[in-house]
């Protein structure tokens, strides 16, 4: 596996870019700092390499970045509303780092903003390793938290977690990778289709806290079950869209265990991708809040010119009895995969 310099966090700790290779070509690339997805190099229809995710040239990016791009978020993804919850009869604050109110994909400084311990690297495969105490940013119990990236020879990009808290608490990882298949600094990704395996999604207010209500996507512009251009519908009178700016929901997946659940693809680029999980729920947000963010090899990127396909449990679940559990109980485990399958769409 090549490894190469990554840049030099504020703090002085070395960051290190890690180069995952399959057969075929098709090239990942992973930082410690963050446990980040960098780049994911694919070819088009014409055999032309194209990185398919957006990001930042070395670790400074990363840093001073407040989009997430490629990172690995906990302890909890998405939101946690109001900050807190109970847990056992006991209140955990935790940090607020949304609109001052709500915690965000696990608080301020967290596991996007750590350097992360290198575990084990194959030619393949890197596992990062990265120790949580009790009480970090208000969670309970104490894990070690583990990564394993993997590039396969079929095209697959598999992303496993694995952790086992000494107390029970809560947990749900996710990867923020933004993807563009006409190549990160391509624009705007309004023409390129995606289909979601999903009847409902959960209705969210004003701040994007669930409101325990679940949504049949039927007649709505959420439904993505047949396929449909993601510029298609995206500017709607409808209260989901005018409430994220646009697409930014949970959608309730369909099935469970590790099945395939959502998909885009580039009539331009040939380029197609299909998203596999075992998790309950799928946050597909269409960068809706980036604003003039200089990333990797110049580019500048806008409003709308990356897809997340973010699987989790649902957000705010821990408020939510209704909703599937992302509550783990100390010494059980905790071990998830979502895996992304890259394509040549004809």
């Amino acid at each position: 596996m090549r490894r190469e310099a990554f840049g030099v966090t504020k703090k002085g700790e070395s960051a290190w870019l890690y180069s995952l290779e399959n057969r075929q070509g098709l090239k990942a690339q992973v930082t410690d700092y963050g446990a980040a997805l960098v780049r994911m190099m694919v070819p088009d229809r014409d055999g032309r390499m194209r990185d398919v995710v957006l990001g930042y040239g070395d670790v400074s990016g990363y840093e001073k970045g407040t989009c997430f791009f490629g990172a690995t978020v906990g302890r909890c993804a998405n939101r946690i509303g109001g900050g807190s919850f109970t847990l056992h009869g006991k209140t955990y604050l935790l940090t607020k780092n949304d609109n001052g109110v709500n915690t965000l994909h696990g608080g301020r400084n967290f596991t996007n903003q750590r350097l992360w311990e290198v575990e084990k690297e194959e030619e393949q495969k890197i596992t990062f390793l990265l120790h949580s105490p009790d009480g970090d940013q208000g969670f309970p119990g104490a894990v070690d938290i583990r990564v394993t990236y993997e590039l396969t020879d079929d095209d697959v990009l598999r992303i496993h977690y694995h952790g086992v808290p000494d107390q029970d608490t809560i947990l749900n990882f996710t990867n923020h990778s933004y993807f563009n298949l006409d190549g990160h600094g391509a624009g705007n990704v309004l023409e390129q289709k995606v289909w979601i395996d999903a009847d409902a999604y959960t209705r969210a207010d004003r701040q994007s806290i669930p409101t325990g209500e679940i949504v049949s996507v039927e007649g709505t512009p959420m439904d993505f079950r047949t396929g449909q251009l993601i510029g298609a519908r995206i500017g709607e009178d409808y209260e989901a869209l005018n409430f994220g700016g646009g697409y930014d929901h949970n959608w309730v997946l369909n099935g469970s265990g590790l099945r395939r659940v959502a998909g885009m693809c580039s009539s331009r680029s040939g380029i197609g991708m299909e998203v596999y999980t075992d998790l309950p729920g799928m946050q597909f947000y269409t960068a809706n809040f980036v604003e003039d963010e200089k990333g990797k090899e110049g580019a500048v990127y806008g409003r709308r010119q990356g897809a997340c396909f973010e699987t989790q449990f649902f957000p705010d679940a821990i408020h939510q009895e209704s909703f599937p559990s992302p509550v783990v109980h100390a010494g059980e485990i905790y071990d998830t995969t979502t895996e992304y399958h890259f394509f040549k769409n004809s």
